[in-house]
Protein backbone atom coordinates (compact mmCIF):
# COMPACT_ATOMS: atom_id res chain seq x y z
CA UNK A 1 0.00 0.00 0.00
CA UNK A 2 1.28 3.47 -0.91
CA UNK A 3 1.41 6.38 1.50
CA UNK A 4 0.37 9.96 0.75
CA UNK A 5 -0.10 13.15 2.73
CA UNK A 6 -3.63 13.86 1.49
CA UNK A 7 -6.17 11.68 -0.26
CA UNK A 8 -9.14 13.17 -2.11
CA UNK A 9 -11.89 10.58 -2.27
CA UNK A 10 -14.80 10.21 -4.71
CA UNK A 11 -14.43 13.29 -6.92
CA UNK A 12 -15.62 13.85 -10.47
CA UNK A 13 -12.48 14.54 -12.50
CA UNK A 14 -12.45 17.82 -14.43
CA UNK A 15 -16.18 18.30 -14.98
CA UNK A 16 -19.52 17.20 -13.48
CA UNK A 17 -19.76 14.37 -16.03
CA UNK A 18 -16.18 13.18 -15.52
CA UNK A 19 -15.12 9.83 -14.10
CA UNK A 20 -15.18 9.31 -10.34
CA UNK A 21 -11.63 9.15 -9.00
CA UNK A 22 -9.42 9.47 -5.96
CA UNK A 23 -6.38 11.76 -5.97
CA UNK A 24 -3.25 11.06 -3.93
CA UNK A 25 -1.03 14.00 -2.97
CA UNK A 26 2.41 13.85 -1.42
CA UNK A 27 4.89 16.67 -0.74
CA UNK A 28 2.57 19.14 -2.45
CA UNK A 29 2.47 17.20 -5.73
CA UNK A 30 -0.25 15.05 -7.32
CA UNK A 31 1.14 11.50 -7.25
CA UNK A 32 -1.76 9.45 -8.59
CA UNK A 33 -5.27 9.84 -10.01
CA UNK A 34 -7.69 6.97 -10.46
CA UNK A 35 -10.65 5.05 -9.06
CA UNK A 36 -10.20 3.30 -5.73
CA UNK A 37 -6.53 4.18 -5.27
CA UNK A 38 -4.53 1.87 -3.01
CA UNK A 39 -3.15 4.68 -0.88
CA UNK A 40 -3.27 5.35 2.83
CA UNK A 41 -3.23 8.81 4.35
CA UNK A 42 -3.74 10.36 7.76
CA UNK A 43 -5.74 13.14 6.10
CA UNK A 44 -8.59 12.78 3.61
CA UNK A 45 -10.99 15.09 1.82
CA UNK A 46 -14.30 13.49 0.89
CA UNK A 47 -15.63 15.10 -2.27
CA UNK A 48 -18.90 13.12 -2.18
CA UNK A 49 -19.22 13.26 -5.95
CA UNK A 50 -18.44 16.95 -6.34
CA UNK A 51 -16.17 18.06 -9.19
CA UNK A 52 -12.43 18.55 -8.77
CA UNK A 53 -10.86 21.27 -10.93
CA UNK A 54 -7.38 22.70 -11.24
CA UNK A 55 -7.09 25.54 -8.74
CA UNK A 56 -8.42 28.73 -10.29
CA UNK A 57 -6.15 31.65 -11.17
CA UNK A 58 -7.28 35.29 -11.00
CA UNK A 59 -4.83 37.66 -12.66
CA UNK A 60 -6.59 40.86 -11.55
CA UNK A 61 -7.38 41.47 -7.88
CA UNK A 62 -7.03 44.33 -5.42
CA UNK A 63 -6.08 43.27 -1.90
CA UNK A 64 -5.41 46.89 -0.78
CA UNK A 65 -2.38 46.16 1.42
CA UNK A 66 -0.25 48.14 2.01
CA UNK A 67 -1.97 51.48 2.39
CA UNK A 68 -5.70 50.74 2.40
CA UNK A 69 -6.11 47.92 4.91
CA UNK A 70 -9.51 49.26 6.00
CA UNK A 71 -10.83 47.99 2.64
CA UNK A 72 -9.04 44.60 2.49
CA UNK A 73 -5.83 42.94 3.64
CA UNK A 74 -3.64 40.25 2.16
CA UNK A 75 -5.04 37.88 4.78
CA UNK A 76 -8.74 38.56 4.17
CA UNK A 77 -8.27 38.78 0.40
CA UNK A 78 -6.42 35.48 0.23
CA UNK A 79 -9.03 33.79 2.42
CA UNK A 80 -11.78 35.13 0.16
CA UNK A 81 -9.90 33.89 -2.89
CA UNK A 82 -9.60 30.41 -1.38
CA UNK A 83 -13.36 30.45 -0.73
CA UNK A 84 -13.82 31.13 -4.43
CA UNK A 85 -11.64 28.19 -5.48
CA UNK A 86 -8.60 30.30 -6.37
CA UNK A 87 -5.13 29.05 -5.55
CA UNK A 88 -3.19 31.84 -7.28
CA UNK A 89 -4.04 35.52 -7.59
CA UNK A 90 -2.16 38.51 -8.95
CA UNK A 91 -2.49 41.74 -6.98
CA UNK A 92 -2.68 45.13 -8.68
CA UNK A 93 -0.30 47.97 -7.78
CA UNK A 94 -2.62 50.86 -6.85
CA UNK A 95 -1.32 50.75 -3.29
CA UNK A 96 0.48 53.05 -0.86
CA UNK A 97 3.35 52.87 -1.37
CA UNK A 98 3.15 51.88 -5.02
CA UNK A 99 5.34 48.82 -5.74
CA UNK A 100 7.69 50.82 -7.96
CA UNK A 101 10.94 49.98 -6.13
CA UNK A 102 12.18 46.90 -4.30
CA UNK A 103 11.88 48.76 -1.00
CA UNK A 104 8.20 49.46 -1.64
CA UNK A 105 7.49 46.03 -3.11
CA UNK A 106 9.11 44.38 -0.10
CA UNK A 107 6.31 45.59 2.18
CA UNK A 108 3.77 43.66 0.13
CA UNK A 109 5.99 40.59 -0.22
CA UNK A 110 6.47 40.46 3.55
CA UNK A 111 2.70 40.61 4.14
CA UNK A 112 2.16 37.86 1.57
CA UNK A 113 4.75 35.62 3.20
CA UNK A 114 3.17 36.18 6.61
CA UNK A 115 -0.57 36.08 5.86
CA UNK A 116 -1.48 34.51 2.50
CA UNK A 117 -3.02 31.02 2.54
CA UNK A 118 -2.67 30.74 -1.26
CA UNK A 119 -0.15 31.94 -3.84
CA UNK A 120 -0.29 35.73 -4.15
CA UNK A 121 1.93 37.30 -6.81
CA UNK A 122 2.13 41.09 -7.02
CA UNK A 123 2.27 43.30 -10.07
CA UNK A 124 4.99 45.90 -10.30
CA UNK A 125 3.97 49.32 -11.54
CA UNK A 126 4.92 50.55 -15.01
CA UNK A 127 5.74 54.08 -13.86
CA UNK A 128 6.90 55.66 -10.63
CA UNK A 129 3.93 56.40 -8.37
CA UNK A 130 1.72 55.27 -11.27
CA UNK A 131 1.95 58.83 -12.56
CA UNK A 132 2.50 57.81 -16.18
CA UNK A 133 5.85 59.56 -16.54
CA UNK A 134 9.05 58.09 -15.07
CA UNK A 135 9.66 54.40 -15.78
CA UNK A 136 10.55 51.98 -12.99
CA UNK A 137 13.58 49.68 -12.91
CA UNK A 138 11.99 46.64 -14.57
CA UNK A 139 14.94 44.24 -14.29
CA UNK A 140 15.12 44.88 -10.55
CA UNK A 141 11.45 44.05 -9.96
CA UNK A 142 10.93 41.39 -12.63
CA UNK A 143 11.95 38.31 -10.57
CA UNK A 144 9.36 39.16 -7.90
CA UNK A 145 6.30 40.20 -9.94
CA UNK A 146 3.87 38.50 -12.29
CA UNK A 147 3.81 41.42 -14.73
CA UNK A 148 3.81 45.22 -14.85
CA UNK A 149 0.72 47.44 -14.74
CA UNK A 150 -0.42 50.92 -13.73
CA UNK A 151 -3.91 49.57 -13.16
CA UNK A 152 -6.39 52.20 -12.08
CA UNK A 153 -5.19 54.72 -14.63
CA UNK A 154 -4.17 54.62 -18.26
CA UNK A 155 -0.81 55.91 -19.46
CA UNK A 156 -1.60 59.00 -21.50
CA UNK A 157 1.76 59.43 -23.25
CA UNK A 158 2.33 57.17 -26.25
CA UNK A 159 6.06 57.88 -25.99
CA UNK A 160 6.19 56.72 -22.36
CA UNK A 161 4.17 53.62 -23.20
CA UNK A 162 6.36 52.72 -26.16
CA UNK A 163 9.55 53.00 -24.12
CA UNK A 164 7.97 50.99 -21.29
CA UNK A 165 7.08 48.25 -23.73
CA UNK A 166 10.60 48.16 -25.15
CA UNK A 167 12.13 47.81 -21.70
CA UNK A 168 9.57 45.36 -20.31
CA UNK A 169 9.91 43.12 -23.37
CA UNK A 170 13.58 42.63 -22.49
CA UNK A 171 12.54 41.11 -19.13
CA UNK A 172 10.15 38.62 -20.75
CA UNK A 173 7.32 39.91 -18.59
CA UNK A 174 3.84 41.02 -19.63
CA UNK A 175 2.64 44.60 -19.70
CA UNK A 176 -0.95 44.47 -18.42
CA UNK A 177 -2.71 47.68 -19.27
CA UNK A 178 -5.73 49.44 -17.85
CA UNK A 179 -6.85 51.09 -21.08
CA UNK A 180 -8.50 54.40 -20.31
CA UNK A 181 -8.12 57.80 -21.93
CA UNK A 182 -8.62 59.98 -18.87
CA UNK A 183 -9.51 63.07 -20.90
CA UNK A 184 -12.52 61.19 -22.29
CA UNK A 185 -13.82 59.98 -18.92
CA UNK A 186 -14.95 63.48 -17.85
CA UNK A 187 -15.86 62.48 -14.29
CA UNK A 188 -18.35 59.91 -15.57
CA UNK A 189 -19.79 57.34 -13.19
CA UNK A 190 -21.55 54.83 -15.49
CA UNK A 191 -21.68 54.00 -19.19
CA UNK A 192 -22.72 56.90 -21.40
CA UNK A 193 -25.96 55.25 -22.44
CA UNK A 194 -29.70 55.25 -21.96
CA UNK A 195 -29.66 54.92 -18.16
CA UNK A 196 -27.18 57.77 -17.77
CA UNK A 197 -29.19 60.04 -20.04
CA UNK A 198 -32.52 59.18 -18.42
CA UNK A 199 -31.19 59.86 -14.91
CA UNK A 200 -29.00 62.83 -15.83
CA UNK A 201 -25.79 61.10 -14.72
CA UNK A 202 -22.36 61.80 -16.25
CA UNK A 203 -21.44 58.98 -18.63
CA UNK A 204 -18.22 57.21 -19.56
CA UNK A 205 -18.00 56.77 -23.32
CA UNK A 206 -16.83 53.53 -24.92
CA UNK A 207 -14.10 55.41 -26.78
CA UNK A 208 -12.33 56.10 -23.49
CA UNK A 209 -11.48 52.39 -23.44
CA UNK A 210 -11.14 51.24 -27.03
CA UNK A 211 -9.11 54.24 -28.19
CA UNK A 212 -6.30 53.28 -25.83
CA UNK A 213 -6.69 49.60 -26.64
CA UNK A 214 -6.13 50.55 -30.28
CA UNK A 215 -3.04 52.61 -29.47
CA UNK A 216 -1.50 50.00 -27.18
CA UNK A 217 -2.01 47.19 -29.67
CA UNK A 218 -0.21 49.27 -32.30
CA UNK A 219 2.68 49.89 -29.89
CA UNK A 220 2.86 46.20 -28.93
CA UNK A 221 2.95 45.28 -32.60
CA UNK A 222 5.79 47.77 -33.09
CA UNK A 223 7.86 46.77 -30.05
CA UNK A 224 7.11 43.04 -29.75
CA UNK A 225 6.04 43.46 -26.12
CA UNK A 226 3.65 40.93 -24.61
CA UNK A 227 0.47 42.93 -24.00
CA UNK A 228 -2.45 41.91 -21.77
CA UNK A 229 -5.59 44.05 -21.93
CA UNK A 230 -7.36 44.31 -18.57
CA UNK A 231 -11.14 44.21 -17.96
CA UNK A 232 -12.38 44.53 -21.54
CA UNK A 233 -15.91 45.94 -21.65
CA UNK A 234 -16.66 47.30 -25.15
CA UNK A 235 -17.49 45.68 -28.47
CA UNK A 236 -14.89 47.85 -30.21
CA UNK A 237 -12.14 46.58 -27.90
CA UNK A 238 -13.12 42.97 -28.61
CA UNK A 239 -12.88 43.53 -32.37
CA UNK A 240 -9.54 45.33 -32.10
CA UNK A 241 -8.10 42.43 -30.09
CA UNK A 242 -9.57 39.88 -32.48
CA UNK A 243 -7.97 41.53 -35.51
CA UNK A 244 -4.65 41.98 -33.69
CA UNK A 245 -4.51 38.28 -32.89
CA UNK A 246 -5.18 37.46 -36.53
CA UNK A 247 -2.16 39.60 -37.43
CA UNK A 248 0.00 37.74 -34.95
CA UNK A 249 0.28 40.44 -32.29
CA UNK A 250 1.22 38.96 -28.88
CA UNK A 251 -1.88 40.25 -27.13
CA UNK A 252 -4.17 38.58 -24.60
CA UNK A 253 -7.26 39.89 -22.84
CA UNK A 254 -9.54 39.41 -19.87
CA UNK A 255 -13.07 40.35 -18.94
CA UNK A 256 -15.09 39.89 -15.76
CA UNK A 257 -18.09 37.81 -14.76
CA UNK A 258 -20.18 40.93 -14.13
CA UNK A 259 -19.71 42.07 -17.74
CA UNK A 260 -21.11 38.73 -18.92
CA UNK A 261 -24.07 38.69 -16.53
CA UNK A 262 -25.17 42.33 -16.59
CA UNK A 263 -25.50 45.38 -18.84
CA UNK A 264 -26.52 48.98 -18.23
CA UNK A 265 -30.21 47.98 -18.39
CA UNK A 266 -29.66 46.20 -15.08
CA UNK A 267 -28.35 49.28 -13.26
CA UNK A 268 -29.82 50.42 -9.98
CA UNK A 269 -28.81 53.58 -8.15
CA UNK A 270 -26.62 51.64 -5.74
CA UNK A 271 -22.86 51.53 -5.32
CA UNK A 272 -22.80 47.79 -5.90
CA UNK A 273 -23.41 48.46 -9.60
CA UNK A 274 -20.53 50.92 -9.97
CA UNK A 275 -17.21 49.71 -11.34
CA UNK A 276 -14.55 50.83 -13.80
CA UNK A 277 -14.97 50.15 -16.64
CA UNK A 278 -18.74 50.38 -16.23
CA UNK A 279 -21.43 47.96 -17.27
CA UNK A 280 -21.98 48.68 -20.97
CA UNK A 281 -24.83 47.95 -23.40
CA UNK A 282 -26.43 44.66 -24.39
CA UNK A 283 -24.51 44.84 -27.67
CA UNK A 284 -21.24 45.16 -25.76
CA UNK A 285 -22.16 42.22 -23.54
CA UNK A 286 -23.03 40.10 -26.58
CA UNK A 287 -19.69 41.03 -28.20
CA UNK A 288 -17.83 39.98 -25.05
CA UNK A 289 -19.59 36.63 -25.08
CA UNK A 290 -18.70 36.11 -28.74
CA UNK A 291 -15.11 37.04 -27.88
CA UNK A 292 -15.10 34.39 -25.16
CA UNK A 293 -16.59 31.85 -27.54
CA UNK A 294 -14.04 32.37 -30.32
CA UNK A 295 -10.93 32.76 -28.13
CA UNK A 296 -10.48 36.52 -28.49
CA UNK A 297 -10.95 36.82 -24.72
CA UNK A 298 -8.44 34.57 -22.94
CA UNK A 299 -9.27 34.94 -19.25
CA UNK A 300 -12.02 35.73 -16.78
CA UNK A 301 -10.67 37.89 -13.96
CA UNK A 302 -12.76 39.19 -11.08
CA UNK A 303 -11.21 42.67 -10.77
CA UNK A 304 -12.03 42.10 -7.09
CA UNK A 305 -12.04 45.66 -5.74
CA UNK A 306 -13.35 45.89 -2.16
CA UNK A 307 -14.26 49.17 -0.49
CA UNK A 308 -15.69 50.07 2.89
CA UNK A 309 -19.48 50.00 3.30
CA UNK A 310 -19.53 53.78 3.64
CA UNK A 311 -17.62 54.25 0.36
CA UNK A 312 -20.16 52.08 -1.48
CA UNK A 313 -23.29 53.60 0.08
CA UNK A 314 -23.47 56.82 -1.95
CA UNK A 315 -25.31 55.68 -5.06
CA UNK A 316 -23.98 55.56 -8.60
CA UNK A 317 -22.77 59.15 -8.71
CA UNK A 318 -20.69 59.31 -5.55
CA UNK A 319 -19.77 55.75 -4.56
CA UNK A 320 -16.22 54.50 -5.04
CA UNK A 321 -15.50 52.54 -8.23
CA UNK A 322 -15.17 48.79 -7.80
CA UNK A 323 -17.08 45.71 -6.65
CA UNK A 324 -16.31 42.55 -4.75
CA UNK A 325 -16.20 39.41 -6.83
CA UNK A 326 -13.62 36.75 -6.10
CA UNK A 327 -15.82 34.51 -3.93
CA UNK A 328 -18.50 34.13 -6.60
CA UNK A 329 -16.66 34.56 -9.90
CA UNK A 330 -16.70 30.85 -10.76
CA UNK A 331 -20.33 30.40 -9.82
CA UNK A 332 -21.34 33.48 -11.80
CA UNK A 333 -19.58 32.30 -14.95
CA UNK A 334 -21.00 28.81 -14.57
CA UNK A 335 -24.53 30.08 -13.94
CA UNK A 336 -24.65 32.79 -16.61
CA UNK A 337 -22.46 31.28 -19.32
CA UNK A 338 -22.25 27.48 -18.93
CA UNK A 339 -25.74 26.61 -17.67
CA UNK A 340 -27.22 28.92 -20.31
CA UNK A 341 -25.34 27.10 -23.05
CA UNK A 342 -23.20 30.06 -24.13
CA UNK A 343 -19.93 28.20 -23.55
CA UNK A 344 -19.03 24.59 -22.75
CA UNK A 345 -17.83 23.67 -19.28
CA UNK A 346 -14.28 23.06 -20.47
CA UNK A 347 -14.08 26.57 -21.92
CA UNK A 348 -14.84 27.97 -18.47
CA UNK A 349 -11.95 25.99 -17.03
CA UNK A 350 -9.69 27.35 -19.78
CA UNK A 351 -10.72 30.92 -18.96
CA UNK A 352 -10.33 30.62 -15.20
CA UNK A 353 -7.48 28.13 -14.73
CA UNK A 354 -5.55 26.89 -17.75
CA UNK A 355 -5.15 30.07 -19.81
CA UNK A 356 -4.06 32.33 -16.92
CA UNK A 357 -1.47 29.71 -15.96
CA UNK A 358 -0.16 29.46 -19.50
CA UNK A 359 -0.06 33.22 -20.13
CA UNK A 360 1.47 34.24 -16.81
CA UNK A 361 3.66 31.18 -16.26
CA UNK A 362 1.98 29.93 -13.09
CA UNK A 363 2.44 26.40 -11.70
CA UNK A 364 -0.31 23.84 -11.18
CA UNK A 365 -2.68 21.68 -13.15
CA UNK A 366 -4.99 18.72 -12.82
CA UNK A 367 -2.53 15.97 -13.62
CA UNK A 368 0.06 13.69 -12.07
CA UNK A 369 3.29 15.56 -11.39
CA UNK A 370 1.67 18.96 -11.09
CA UNK A 371 1.65 21.09 -7.96
CA UNK A 372 -1.46 20.10 -6.03
CA UNK A 373 -3.56 23.24 -6.43
CA UNK A 374 -7.17 22.08 -6.62
CA UNK A 375 -10.74 23.24 -6.13
CA UNK A 376 -13.66 20.94 -5.36
CA UNK A 377 -17.00 22.36 -6.46
CA UNK A 378 -20.66 21.38 -6.09
CA UNK A 379 -22.29 22.44 -9.36
CA UNK A 380 -25.69 20.88 -8.61
CA UNK A 381 -26.97 22.70 -5.52
CA UNK A 382 -28.06 26.34 -5.94
CA UNK A 383 -27.39 29.00 -3.35
CA UNK A 384 -28.39 32.62 -2.89
CA UNK A 385 -25.60 35.21 -2.73
CA UNK A 386 -25.49 36.81 0.71
CA UNK A 387 -22.61 39.30 0.91
CA UNK A 388 -22.69 39.22 4.71
CA UNK A 389 -21.21 35.71 4.55
CA UNK A 390 -18.23 36.84 2.42
CA UNK A 391 -14.78 36.36 3.88
CA UNK A 392 -13.73 39.49 2.02
CA UNK A 393 -14.09 42.78 3.87
CA UNK A 394 -15.84 44.11 0.75
CA UNK A 395 -19.56 43.34 0.50
CA UNK A 396 -20.68 45.30 -2.57
CA UNK A 397 -21.65 43.07 -5.50
CA UNK A 398 -24.29 43.27 -8.23
CA UNK A 399 -24.88 39.55 -7.64
CA UNK A 400 -26.36 40.11 -4.16
CA UNK A 401 -29.58 38.15 -3.83
CA UNK A 402 -29.01 36.21 -7.07
CA UNK A 403 -29.26 32.42 -7.21
CA UNK A 404 -26.03 30.82 -8.40
CA UNK A 405 -24.76 27.29 -9.02
CA UNK A 406 -21.16 26.35 -8.28
CA UNK A 407 -20.40 26.36 -4.58
CA UNK A 408 -16.75 25.69 -3.74
CA UNK A 409 -16.60 23.06 -1.00
CA UNK A 410 -12.82 22.67 -0.65
CA UNK A 411 -9.70 24.45 -1.88
CA UNK A 412 -6.26 22.85 -1.70
CA UNK A 413 -3.08 24.84 -2.27
CA UNK A 414 0.29 23.12 -2.64
CA UNK A 415 -1.19 19.96 -1.18
CA UNK A 416 -2.65 21.68 1.89
CA UNK A 417 -6.39 22.20 2.46
CA UNK A 418 -6.91 25.96 2.88
CA UNK A 419 -10.69 26.21 2.65
CA UNK A 420 -13.57 23.97 3.66
CA UNK A 421 -17.12 25.24 3.21
CA UNK A 422 -19.23 24.88 6.33
CA UNK A 423 -22.95 25.11 5.49
CA UNK A 424 -24.72 27.94 7.27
Amino acid sequence: MNICDLLIVNARLGNPEGPTVDIAIRNGVIRAIGPGLDYTSSKAVYANGATVLPGLVDVHVHFREPGFEYKETIKTGAMAAAAGGFTTVCTMPNLKPVPDTMENLRRQLDSIARDAVIEVIPYGSITMQRMGQELVDYPELAPYVCAFSDDGTGIESAEVMEEAMRRISKTGKILAEHCEVMSLVRKGCIHDGEYAHRHDLPGICSESEWKEVERNIALAEKTGCRLHICHVSTKESVELIRQAKKRGVDVTAETGAHYIAFCDKDLQDEGRFKMNPPLRTERDRDALIRGIQDGTIDCIASDHAPHSPEEKSRGLLLSAMGVTGIELSLAAVYTYAVRTGLIPFDRMVDLMARNPRRIFGIKGGLGVGHRADLAIVDFTTPYTVNPETFLSMGKATPFAGRELFGRVTHTIYNGTPVYNHTPQ
